[in-house]
């Protein structure tokens, strides 16, 4: 008898995207690669798992989300979002002091390239690598499962906003998939994470 044997099969690429993905998010929440640049995310979420797209996957950056896309969807997509979304976000961070605290901390560059480059990154490994390589292995279950780790990733972030992630991390996994672009959720993302951190600090009253 073989203790050790699994009698379960393993993808081997899908669990090299896991745990990569895993040990990226926690060496972010532990160190900080560049002190006083906001380029930790760019590097962890964007370049690295870029270079393993390509390097030892072997595959084109479109298989993931690299590309526009469609890209008519998506613009239609993305201008309704905010249409219904700018609006809510005011009401909600408008009288929330825990969003006012957290988003009128320190920032030494302007408002909108400080949340481009926290959320490019993040955006290409959620709904770029992630999204594509567990919904082609699980279907539609896979856009549930890339938005655990996005949630959780909030954990740091005031409560009203954690609490809505693992619907607006399957939103964003749906967009991705169904534009066949990572892109178009980024641009929904920037824009509401741009918009919450101005509100917060009082640009729109």
């Amino acid at each position: 008898m073989n203790l050790f044997k699994i009698d379960i099969p393993f993808d081997k690429k899908l669990a090299g995207i896991t745990v990569l993905t895993t040990l990226l998010m926690l060496v972010d929440y532990y160190h900080q690669l560049i002190p006083g640049i906001n380029l930790d995310g760019m590097i962890l979420y964007f370049l690295v798992p870029l270079c393993y797209i390509i390097l030892i996957l072997e595959e084109s950056p479109k298989d993931y989300g690299f590309q526009l896309g469609d890209w008519k969807i998506g613009l239609i997509v993305t201008a309704g979002s905010l249409a219904v979304l700018l609006p809510v976000l005011w009401v909600v961070v408008h009288g929330n002091q825990d969003m006012h605290d957290f988003y009128t901390r320190s920032i030494n560059i302007p408002v909108p390239i400080y949340t481009f480059f926290e959320i490019f990154g993040w955006e290409f490994l959620f709904r770029g690598l992630l999204t594509f390589a567990y919904v082609r292995a699980y279907g539609g279950n896979g856009l549930w499962l890339q938005a655990v780790p996005f949630a959780l990733m909030h954990l740091t972030k005031p409560e009203v906003e954690t609490l809505t992630t693992i619907f607006g991390g399957f939103f964003f996994g749906w967009l991705a998939w169904r534009t066949k672009s990572f892109l178009y959720a980024f641009l929904i993302h920037w824009a509401i994470f741009t918009f919450v951190v101005l509100v917060a600090r009082g640009v729109f009253r």
